[in-house]
């Protein structure tokens, strides 16, 4: 009996919002999928009813999945007492790693009540600007960190944002790693992607990112309306889904561009999507370390991104052009049309050699794991 219970995978309780195809929530299924799940096996505690796009995928590799309401500030009581339930009635988790910024707060707090020993706290985005809602996060942030036995980011700015620069010897670097063999440029598929989505000749200017302000969708249709009058020939892919969406959508046809955009919503073949493009073009007012930026770079696609992404992200040598916010459409209009002369290549070695390729990372975390368990 004791040797069956042995060889059960320990059970990580990963907290999200939802498992939709954010950059958070990729990375972490690219960790799951490849990590040995006889040894660690993943669960996901999530705080929303409806269904998120990875679920199916997750209940396929063995995880379970949990539902809490959300965290708004009418459901602070019911939460805390749904936690408390929670946890009294999981006591095999021994490990929790929060996806959840500052929000973690509260699992935090009463898993350490409840004995569980190992609470990670993942710091995935450095937001910046202040509006009255940085005055709750901040007082959030403080009130989290006594609750934390570890501290995970994506990247340094992330992790100075959420714990704070003189926590900074505690910080543990966790890479949003990808499987970078499966975005290898690829001609053949690029020619058949692009035949599917009705492209020929066109140059192509992609991006994949949710529809929320900080990606800076606006700037980026007002960049590629600029584009459109050098190079009328060009189209541009938006990769995601959000409630932003429509607003987007809108001033699209605002800008008389709206036929040269083309809306593919939340898709789980990203990879192949890349081959179809020529440039992507990143402009968001902040970033962590973004999953989309190193998997642009392992499709050997030229990039060119906001002086607000962090340059951690550069992993390619000549492939990423950094852009002020502060340059005029008109400018940013002009770099990508330079830019398209760079061939596509295979930058796999340069990813791994940067600790980007998952195949290698996801056994760091799984041997974390296991040791923190002991």
């Amino acid at each position: 009996m004791s040797e069956n219970v042995a060889q059960q995978p320990i059970r990580v309780l990963n907290l999200f919002t939802i498992m939709d195809r954010g950059g958070a929530e990729t990375m972490v299924m690219n960790y799951y999928r490849h990590i040995d799940r006889t040894k660690v096996q993943f669960d996901f505690l999530v705080h929303r009813e409806q269904r998120g796009a990875y679920d199916d995928e997750i209940e396929t590799l063995g995880g379970r999945i949990y539902r809490l309401c959300p965290i708004y500030p009418q459901n602070f009581a019911r939460y805390k007492r749904d936690l408390r339930g929670f946890f009294q009635a999981h006591p095999e988790y021994k490990i929790i790693h929060s996806h959840m910024s500052e929000l973690g707060y509260f699992a935090f707090r009463e898993a350490e009540q409840q004995g569980v020993p190992v609470r990670i706290c993942h710091a995935h985005n450095a937001p910046h600007g202040f509006d009255a809602k940085m005055i709750v996060r901040t007082y959030f942030k403080k009130r989290m960190m006594p609750h934390l036995t570890h501290l995970f980011m994506c990247g340094e700015e992330s992790g100075k944002w959420l714990y704070g620069e003189k926590n900074k010897s505690r910080f543990i670097m966790l890479n949003n790693a990808i499987d970078a063999a499966s975005y290898t440029y690829d001609l053949s598929k690029r020619e058949e992607l692009r035949r599917q989505l009705g492209l020929a000749d066109e140059l192509v200017i992609g991006h994949v990112g949710r529809f929320n302000p900080q990606k800076n969708h606006p700037f980026l249709l007002d960049i590629f309306a600029a584009l459109l009058k050098k190079e009328s020939n060009a189209v541009l892919l938006l990769v995601g889904g959000g409630e932003g969406m429509a607003q987007i959508r809108e001033k699209a046809q605002k800008l008389g561009i709206a036929e040269h955009v083309h809306f593919l919503g939340v898709r789980s073949d990203v990879a192949d999507l890349m081959q179809a493009m020529d440039i992507f073009v990143f402009p968001s007012l902040y970033e962590g370390l973004p999953v989309t930026m190193v998997e642009a770079q392992a499709a050997g696609l030229p990039c060119i991104i906001s002086d607000k992404v962090p340059p951690e992200c550069i992993l390619t040598e000549g492939l990423v052009d950094v852009m002020p916010l502060s340059a005029s459409r008109e400018t940013w209009a002009e770099k990508i049309l330079a830019k398209r002369a760079i061939p596509r290549t295979d930058r796999r070695a340069e990813i791994a050699a940067h600790g980007f390729d998952i195949t290698t990372e996801a056994v760091k975390l799984q041997e974390f794991y296991l040791e923190a368990n002991k």
